[in-house]
């Protein structure tokens, strides 16, 4: 290595071959037109070669020139590309990425992930959310978090949390002169529901919640169709109507007041949480310690309130 390589003369001449103009070049490496104006003369005398041909609105590179360009090129490309993996082989270490549907990541997931950055400050959690219309392929994430029946065939599979259904509303609502103490008394109120689900016979529905719990719905019911959960539970918050509560979702907003739940009936849903991972995949450190501590908060969810 010589000693006194001008590295920093090599990037500037670089910018100002690509770029054939110096003031473009400075632009580019937040220098003055001067500055590259003097890294390329420094170079030049380094060298004892002419490398640039100068003219009025562009620069043109020499045959030297045009070689040295070359290298330096290939050189710093391939600096970058070394530069790049190392630093996403260390970000890879150090990031858990898990997939979910936007609902769930919004009112149970990211109120939380505040206790894991606390536990794991060395490990942080990216949150790529989709649809859960397509299959999960488990690529671009180290775990899945799939709301559904649990058949997610050629995946590993674990059961994360069951779900309990109830009506839940603003504690505004009962303040309405018309009370509200059975299911019959649902006849006027708007009753909002998630109009994305694609379970059949299975989706958590009012009608499922009611047959379950023996309850029978009036006819003229008045319904607000919303596209994703986490809709739905702030609709309820915010007095619109009444929603039929899934309780991963609704029961922080039960247990700080902003939901209420008007009636005792309650049933488990056909539908659950699951862990899902790749089946060939021995876990990394990283993960384990995700999966353990979801585990965790699983089972310190509080109870549902009265």
């Amino acid at each position: 290595m010589i000693s006194n390589f001008p590295f920093s003369s090599l990037r500037a001449f670089d910018a100002a071959v690509r770029h054939r103009n110096f003031s473009a070049a400075g632009n580019e490496l937040g220098v003055s037109q001067s500055a590259i104006s003097q890294h390329v003369k420094s170079l030049e005398e380094w060298l004892g070669q002419n490398l640039l041909v100068r003219g009025a609105r562009e620069s043109h590179p020499t045959a030297e020139g045009q070689q040295l360009a070359l290298a330096v090129s290939e050189g710093l490309g391939r600096i970058s590309e070394v530069c790049t993996r190392l630093r996403d082989k260390t970000r890879n270490e150090r990031t858990i990425t898990i997939s979910c549907l936007p609902g769930f990541a919004f009112t149970w997931l990211f109120p939380r992930l505040l206790r894991f950055d606390l536990t794991y400050p060395d490990l942080s959690i990216s949150v790529a959310t989709d649809t859960g219309q397509q299959p999960f392929t488990a690529t671009g994430a180290d775990v899945g978090i799939r709301y559904g029946l649990g058949d997610y065939p050629g995946l590993k599979v674990e059961l994360l949390m069951q779900e309990k259904l109830f009506p839940v509303c603003s504690p505004s609502l009962l303040t309405k002169p018309k009370p509200l103490k059975t299911g019959s008394d649902l006849s006027g109120i708007t009753l909002i529901q998630n109009e994305n689900l694609n379970f059949g016979v299975n989706n958590p529905t009012w009608e499922f919640w009611a047959e379950q719990c023996g309850i029978t719905l009036p006819t003229n019911l008045r319904k607000r169709r919303l596209g994703q959960s986490n809709m739905v539970v702030q609709a309820a918050i915010e007095g619109v109507g009444m929603a039929l509560g899934r309780e991963p979702l609704v029961i922080d907003a039960l247990c700080n007041g902003r939901l209420v739940r008007p009636f005792e009936e309650i049933t488990t849903s056909p539908l659950s949480y699951w862990l899902v991972r790749r089946p060939n995949t021995n876990s990394s450190g990283k993960v384990e310690e995700f999966l353990s501590w979801i585990r965790t908060e699983v089972a310190e969810q509080p109870d549902i309130p009265n």
